[in-house]
């Protein structure tokens, strides 16, 4: 079973002004995995928060998986990758551009996505972006590795590829 953090940045959203249907998009997706969420909480957009978040999913409850949503355009509030950037020990530049390119067929507004997928001690981090459609069409494109990635950043020496 996979544990999962799920965190949202939204400054309304944190102040109770508005539903996290990312959030709950996310959760809905994750069944299949099979994945347990042992954390969920929606932040403002603030850069030293989401760190500190970060952070807590990572190190302390030490999370399989972190599903961020939200902040990850060009808004001057969107922050969600650099912070994300600042804590990660290894990028995975290839699920995020996976992700922009099968955005890319469906909205050239994905050319504007800064989304970041990194791994921190032994965590797996997503960013995705804010809406449930765009974190619809993002997740379910890297969704099939998830499991065999957090295998291998555990430590798993099974071969990738059988011939």
């Amino acid at each position: 079973m996979i544990t999962v953090g799920i965190l949202t940045m939204s400054d309304k959203g944190s102040r109770g002004e508005r539903e996290d249907l990312s959030g709950k998009e996310i959760e809905r997706m994750i069944k299949d995995l099979p994945a347990e969420v042992k954390a969920y909480e929606i932040i403002p957009d603030e850069g030293d928060i989401i760190k500190a978040k970060l952070v807590e999913f990572a190190d302390k409850k030490k999370l399989d998986l972190i599903l961020t949503t939200g902040g990850t355009g060009v808004s001057p509030r969107d922050v969600t990758p650099e912070a994300t950037r600042e804590i990660i020990e290894k990028e995975l530049p290839g699920m995020s551009e996976a992700m922009r390119a099968e955005s890319l067929k469906k909205t050239p507004n994905a050319m504007i996505s800064r989304a970041v997928c990194g791994i921190r001690k032994q965590t797996l981090i997503i960013n995705l972006p804010g809406s449930p459609k765009a974190v619809r069409e993002n997740l379910s494109v890297i969704l099939p590795v998830i499991s065999h990635a957090i295998e291998k950043i555990k430590g798993s020496t099974e071969e990738c590829g059988k011939m």
